[in-house]
Protein backbone atom coordinates (compact mmCIF):
# COMPACT_ATOMS: atom_id res chain seq x y z
CA UNK A 1 0.00 0.00 0.00
CA UNK A 2 1.34 3.33 -1.11
CA UNK A 3 1.97 6.60 1.46
CA UNK A 4 -1.28 7.59 -0.59
CA UNK A 5 -3.58 5.05 0.06
CA UNK A 6 -2.72 4.54 3.59
CA UNK A 7 -3.78 8.27 4.51
CA UNK A 8 -6.96 8.14 2.13
CA UNK A 9 -7.66 4.87 4.07
CA UNK A 10 -6.93 6.45 7.12
CA UNK A 11 -9.00 9.57 6.91
CA UNK A 12 -12.02 9.49 9.14
CA UNK A 13 -14.86 7.71 7.34
CA UNK A 14 -17.92 9.62 8.63
CA UNK A 15 -16.75 13.29 8.85
CA UNK A 16 -17.70 13.47 5.36
CA UNK A 17 -21.04 14.30 6.49
CA UNK A 18 -19.78 17.55 8.49
CA UNK A 19 -20.95 19.88 5.85
CA UNK A 20 -24.34 18.64 6.96
CA UNK A 21 -23.98 20.20 10.03
CA UNK A 22 -22.45 24.14 7.84
CA UNK A 23 -25.25 23.51 5.38
CA UNK A 24 -28.27 23.64 8.93
CA UNK A 25 -26.31 26.56 10.46
CA UNK A 26 -26.51 28.19 7.21
CA UNK A 27 -30.01 27.73 7.26
CA UNK A 28 -30.67 28.51 10.26
CA UNK A 29 -28.34 31.87 10.22
CA UNK A 30 -29.85 32.92 7.15
CA UNK A 31 -33.35 32.48 8.11
CA UNK A 32 -33.01 33.98 11.41
CA UNK A 33 -31.80 36.93 9.53
CA UNK A 34 -34.39 37.06 8.14
CA UNK A 35 -36.89 36.62 10.59
CA UNK A 36 -35.08 39.62 12.71
CA UNK A 37 -35.37 41.76 9.26
CA UNK A 38 -38.83 40.99 9.13
CA UNK A 39 -40.64 41.36 12.25
CA UNK A 40 -40.72 43.55 15.20
CA UNK A 41 -40.52 41.82 18.74
CA UNK A 42 -43.66 39.25 19.20
CA UNK A 43 -45.32 40.44 15.99
CA UNK A 44 -46.93 37.23 14.47
CA UNK A 45 -48.01 36.40 10.54
CA UNK A 46 -50.24 33.57 10.28
CA UNK A 47 -49.70 31.25 8.11
CA UNK A 48 -52.13 27.69 9.03
CA UNK A 49 -54.76 27.97 12.13
CA UNK A 50 -51.93 26.10 14.30
CA UNK A 51 -48.98 27.92 12.85
CA UNK A 52 -47.12 31.49 12.92
CA UNK A 53 -44.14 33.02 11.98
CA UNK A 54 -42.81 35.16 15.09
CA UNK A 55 -39.88 37.31 16.15
CA UNK A 56 -38.66 36.04 19.79
CA UNK A 57 -35.80 35.89 21.92
CA UNK A 58 -34.52 33.61 24.33
CA UNK A 59 -31.89 34.01 26.74
CA UNK A 60 -32.54 31.07 28.32
CA UNK A 61 -32.10 27.05 27.40
CA UNK A 62 -35.13 25.00 26.22
CA UNK A 63 -38.47 26.69 27.18
CA UNK A 64 -36.42 29.73 27.89
CA UNK A 65 -35.44 28.00 31.11
CA UNK A 66 -33.44 30.03 33.03
CA UNK A 67 -34.08 33.21 30.92
CA UNK A 68 -34.36 35.54 33.82
CA UNK A 69 -31.55 34.70 35.78
CA UNK A 70 -29.44 37.78 35.43
CA UNK A 71 -27.34 37.07 32.43
CA UNK A 72 -24.54 34.45 33.69
CA UNK A 73 -26.51 31.94 31.87
CA UNK A 74 -25.54 32.97 28.13
CA UNK A 75 -21.50 31.89 29.07
CA UNK A 76 -22.60 28.46 30.83
CA UNK A 77 -25.08 27.86 28.23
CA UNK A 78 -22.28 29.18 25.63
CA UNK A 79 -19.58 26.70 27.52
CA UNK A 80 -21.86 23.87 27.41
CA UNK A 81 -22.57 24.35 23.50
CA UNK A 82 -18.91 24.50 22.61
CA UNK A 83 -17.98 21.24 24.84
CA UNK A 84 -21.05 19.50 23.36
CA UNK A 85 -19.93 20.49 19.92
CA UNK A 86 -15.94 19.31 20.16
CA UNK A 87 -17.14 16.14 21.87
CA UNK A 88 -19.67 15.63 18.89
CA UNK A 89 -16.57 16.21 15.93
CA UNK A 90 -14.80 14.22 17.91
CA UNK A 91 -17.48 11.21 17.78
CA UNK A 92 -18.04 11.62 14.30
CA UNK A 93 -14.17 11.67 13.31
CA UNK A 94 -13.82 8.12 14.88
CA UNK A 95 -17.05 6.71 13.32
CA UNK A 96 -16.50 3.53 11.13
CA UNK A 97 -17.54 3.29 7.68
CA UNK A 98 -20.92 1.74 8.34
CA UNK A 99 -22.14 4.32 11.22
CA UNK A 100 -23.53 6.66 8.46
CA UNK A 101 -26.82 7.24 10.86
CA UNK A 102 -25.23 8.16 13.36
CA UNK A 103 -22.83 10.16 11.91
CA UNK A 104 -25.69 12.27 10.51
CA UNK A 105 -27.79 12.25 13.53
CA UNK A 106 -24.49 13.47 14.99
CA UNK A 107 -24.37 16.12 12.86
CA UNK A 108 -27.80 17.25 12.95
CA UNK A 109 -27.40 17.60 17.30
CA UNK A 110 -24.28 19.69 16.20
CA UNK A 111 -25.37 21.95 13.39
CA UNK A 112 -28.25 22.82 15.17
CA UNK A 113 -26.02 23.26 18.60
CA UNK A 114 -23.61 25.61 16.62
CA UNK A 115 -26.34 27.58 15.47
CA UNK A 116 -27.66 28.24 18.81
CA UNK A 117 -24.09 28.90 19.83
CA UNK A 118 -23.54 31.86 17.62
CA UNK A 119 -27.02 33.45 18.53
CA UNK A 120 -26.03 33.04 22.19
CA UNK A 121 -22.61 34.22 21.81
CA UNK A 122 -22.88 37.15 19.47
CA UNK A 123 -26.12 38.25 19.97
CA UNK A 124 -26.95 37.68 23.75
CA UNK A 125 -29.93 35.52 23.20
CA UNK A 126 -31.32 32.65 20.63
CA UNK A 127 -33.30 34.12 17.58
CA UNK A 128 -36.31 32.11 17.62
CA UNK A 129 -39.44 32.51 14.74
CA UNK A 130 -41.83 29.32 14.50
CA UNK A 131 -44.91 29.52 16.68
CA UNK A 132 -47.66 26.64 16.94
CA UNK A 133 -50.32 26.93 18.67
CA UNK A 134 -54.10 25.48 19.04
CA UNK A 135 -56.79 26.51 20.49
CA UNK A 136 -55.09 29.00 23.05
CA UNK A 137 -52.26 26.89 23.86
CA UNK A 138 -49.16 27.67 22.90
CA UNK A 139 -45.86 25.73 22.17
CA UNK A 140 -42.49 27.76 22.90
CA UNK A 141 -41.12 29.29 20.19
CA UNK A 142 -38.42 27.87 18.28
CA UNK A 143 -36.23 27.96 15.30
CA UNK A 144 -34.29 25.63 12.44
CA UNK A 145 -31.36 24.96 15.06
CA UNK A 146 -33.83 23.65 17.39
CA UNK A 147 -35.60 21.25 14.55
CA UNK A 148 -32.08 20.19 13.34
CA UNK A 149 -31.16 18.90 17.28
CA UNK A 150 -34.90 17.44 17.65
CA UNK A 151 -34.06 15.36 13.98
CA UNK A 152 -30.51 14.53 15.79
CA UNK A 153 -31.68 13.24 19.13
CA UNK A 154 -34.87 11.36 17.30
CA UNK A 155 -32.13 9.73 15.13
CA UNK A 156 -29.90 8.65 18.30
CA UNK A 157 -32.92 7.08 19.96
CA UNK A 158 -33.81 5.10 16.51
CA UNK A 159 -30.12 4.18 16.39
CA UNK A 160 -30.36 2.80 19.88
CA UNK A 161 -33.31 0.66 19.30
CA UNK A 162 -31.75 -0.73 15.65
CA UNK A 163 -28.69 -1.66 17.83
CA UNK A 164 -30.57 -2.95 20.74
CA UNK A 165 -32.91 -5.18 18.20
CA UNK A 166 -29.39 -6.51 16.55
CA UNK A 167 -28.09 -7.40 19.64
CA UNK A 168 -31.15 -9.99 20.57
Amino acid sequence: MTTTEQSISSKPAQQKWLWLAAALILLDQVIKHWAVSAFDLYERLSILPVFDLTLAYNTGAAFSFLSDAGGWQRWFFCGIAAVVSVVLVIWIRRLKEGETWLAIALTFVLGGALGNLYDRAVLGHVVDFILLHYKGSYFPAFNIADIAINIGAFMLIVDTFRHRKQAS
